[in-house]
């Protein structure tokens, strides 16, 4: 008898398990269409030069844009966003990095501007990413579609996602920051230590020359 009951608690624990592992596949699978759409560039702007790069979106969809400079002069860019009105939506000039998150006031193609035009002769290195959540649900479909605790068990997994979206956007963010710290940092001193060579050289070069100098000056001639 306590044989059986071990087998049935075993079995239970093993339908528990699969249960679970079903209910994590799920949320999974949820949070992966529930994800927003992120596209990652890397791109060389040259001196007295503008890059655009456009989406298409519909009203009211989130878009979220993050970048960064990692190479090239001062680490510094100037941004722009228009809509498809020609309408600045968001303006920077000499930025470094940052992040900018707004929703489609309409339909059509949104621009992202990246100018390097103050720079005279330095290429830049921007790095960005851009999110797009598209909307999905309205409340009357999401209404009729289910009950109250199946949409905020989705509106849950949607607050979810996008944190995690966040969390992977300062990552690559930090990632980026550390390359370009890593840059300066060696950059610095492999000049500190040519320039150490350099000193030394000199050092060297007016030893030699002050002893030359003081053995020509009490050198005695002899005449015959």
């Amino acid at each position: 008898q306590q044989s059986s009951t071990s087998v049935i608690c075993w079995c239970r624990a093993h339908a528990l398990l699969i249960m679970a592992g079903s209910r994590l596949e799920l949320v999974a699978l949820v949070l992966g269409m529930l994800a927003p759409s992120v596209t990652g560039f890397g791109v060389t702007i040259d001196a007295h030069e503008e890059q655009c790069f456009h989406d298409n979106v519909k009203v009211g969809t989130k878009i979220a844009m993050a970048f960064q400079v990692a190479e090239g002069g001062f680490l510094d860019i100037d941004v722009k966003i228009t809509g498809p009105d020609d309408k600045i939506i968001f303006s920077g000039e000499r930025e470094t990095d940052g992040k900018y998150t707004f929703n489609a006031h309409m339909d059509g193609f949104y621009q992202y501007c990246f100018s390097n035009k103050m720079s005279t002769m330095t290429p830049k290195l921007v790095v960005f990413k851009i999110s797009v959540s598209s909307q999905e649900d309205t409340p009357d479909e999401a209404q009729e579609g289910g009950d109250d605790k199946h949409d905020r068990l989705k509106e849950m997994i949607r607050e979810l996602s996008e944190a995690v979206y966040n969390v992977k956007r300062e990552q690559s963010l930090m990632e980026v920051r550390d390359h370009t710290h890593t840059q300066i940092n060696e950059s610095t001193n492999s000049r500190v230590v040519w320039w150490s060579f350099f000193e030394a050289v000199v050092l060297v070069v007016m030893s030699v020359g002050q002893v030359y100098y003081l053995n020509r000056f009490f050198e005695v001639r002899t005449t015959v």
